[in-house]
């Protein structure tokens, strides 16, 4: 490898926190909108789940795009940070899967803790990568938050597909 080419490679391992705090809003803004659409669709069961996880992707994205407007924290969104190993999984999480007009529970769970592990684990994996802090303050705060979404999903998911409803 050429110094040339090698510098170009270390290059596309970086990405500036602005760069993060966009995908990251789009990644928000596209669970809300499918959660959003699937709250109709979904059985009686799970409609406040669905309805609860459209409030928590708004939020999030509330708080992306409040810190991407941010004048104080201009310079550290700017700064450079290594790609993470959860980036492209993060990413393909903005293609959104196609439940249909009526979903079943366990389609929309499966679906709801997948998407919850790839957030947990990317937030978690820029919360090591960022620089100290309010962006890894954020970034761990939102790894948490995702923990915590993800184990109430798995709960909801035991008693609903192994133990044959109770949602």
């Amino acid at each position: 490898m050429t110094e040339g080419s090698q510098g170009i490679e270390q290059l596309r391992e970086k990405t500036t926190l602005r760069e993060i705090l966009e995908v990251a809003t789009g990644f928000e803004a596209s669970a809300r909108d499918f959660y959003s659409a699937l709250i109709p669709k979904v059985s009686k069961r799970i409609r406040y789940l669905v309805e609860g996880l459209a409030a928590e992707e708004q939020a999030h994205y509330d708080l992306f795009s409040a810190l991407a407007l941010r004048t104080d924290l201009s310079e550290q969104i700017q700064t450079e940070i290594q790609r993470t190993a959860s980036d492209s999984k993060f990413s393909d999480c903005l293609h959104l899967p196609d439940l249909g007009d009526r979903p079943d529970d366990q389609a929309v769970l499966q679906y709801a803790m997948g998407r919850e592990h790839t957030a947990m684990t990317h937030y978690a994996e820029l919360a090591q990568t960022a620089p100290p802090g309010p962006i890894r303050d954020l970034f761990t705060f939102l790894a948490s938050e995702e923990t915590r979404h993800k184990l109430e999903l798995e709960k909801l998911y035991y008693e609903t597909v192994h133990r044959g409803g109770g949602v």
